[in-house]
């Protein structure tokens, strides 16, 4: 009788995160047990107790690193993996709780917490891939199943995975969507976002949030004329980009640069 081929293990990591990108896996549903019929599943907190040893050919790793534990627990994952693939936000630039690297961690832990003493924290949140080297990274917050399915196809089937790097508004042309900005005057970060989600927001004439962080080519400060033309002022363009993923670059970039006009401003009619 013949044997049945080895199985590859699939481990998932959580770090600093809501597990939102965790859930999109389980998401996936009908395509789960296909999946989990493809793979060992030797790690998934979320799915299951049962943890096997790795070596592991592929692991999922959502979060940022918050933690001196967390800086060495990725270490040890990244030396158990073959190939590691970042997914969401957190995992990809810091996410949301990145916002505290601009301000003082001492003090918020000091309001925060009766005995702050015992908070081992980092001053920042920060992306895996600020700690060690990684293969693939899929945006978003959450990630897109369908995304997260291809990437994990090709893998096992032996292929590179082909990850979209242009905006989100190639999706929405590709969809036949109208532009929101061009016809209703709706601010929109579409030409300035990752595809990925499929242009969600804007197909329900919603503007793009930012969701899945800056394109591969971003230009936020020729964006920056049409978001006032849509009636956003300096402060609700800086809130904008000040989102889940606010320490990505050129987020960051723009962030500051809004900052740096309200001052000027504040300042003249001071």
């Amino acid at each position: 009788m013949p044997t049945r081929k080895k199985r590859p293990k699939l481990a998932v990591f959580k770090f600093a995160s809501c597990d939102g990108c965790q859930l999109s896996l389980l998401d996936c549903e009908d395509e789960l047990l296909l999946l989990a019929d493809a793979v060992r599943i030797a790690s998934f907190a979320e799915a299951s107790s049962r943890v096997l040893r790795g070596p592991y050919d592929i692991s999922l790793v959502e979060g940022s690193i918050t933690t001196p534990h967390d800086a060495e627990r990725i270490r040890e994952v990244r030396a158990q993996s073959r190939v590691l693939v970042t997914i969401g936000a957190c995992a990809t630039s810091g996410g949301v709780q990145a916002l505290r690297n601009f301000r003082d961690v001492k003090e918020f832990a000091r309001v925060v917490y009766a005995r702050p003493e015992y908070i081992d924290t980092l001053a920042t949140s920060t992306p895996i891939a600020d700690h060690v080297k990684v293969d693939y990274e899929l945006r978003g917050c959450p990630i897109d199943k369908r995304q997260l399915l291809a990437v994990l196809s090709a893998l096992l089937s032996g292929r590179t995975p082909s990850i979209a790097s242009h905006s989100v508004c190639m999706q929405c042309k590709l969809r036949g969507n109208v532009c929101v900005m061009v016809a209703h005057g709706t601010p929109c970060l579409g030409p300035v976002t990752h595809a990925g989600c499929g242009a969600l927001c804007p197909t329900y004439h919603r503007g793009c949030y930012g969701c899945f962080g800056p394109a591969e080519t971003t230009n936020t400060g020729g964006l920056e004329w049409a978001l006032v033309a849509a009636g956003a002022s300096q402060e609700d363009i800086a809130r904008t980009y000040a989102t889940f993923n606010t320490a990505a670059p050129p987020f960051r970039r723009a962030q500051e640069e809004q900052l740096v006009q309200i001052r000027l401003k504040e300042g003249r009619r001071g």
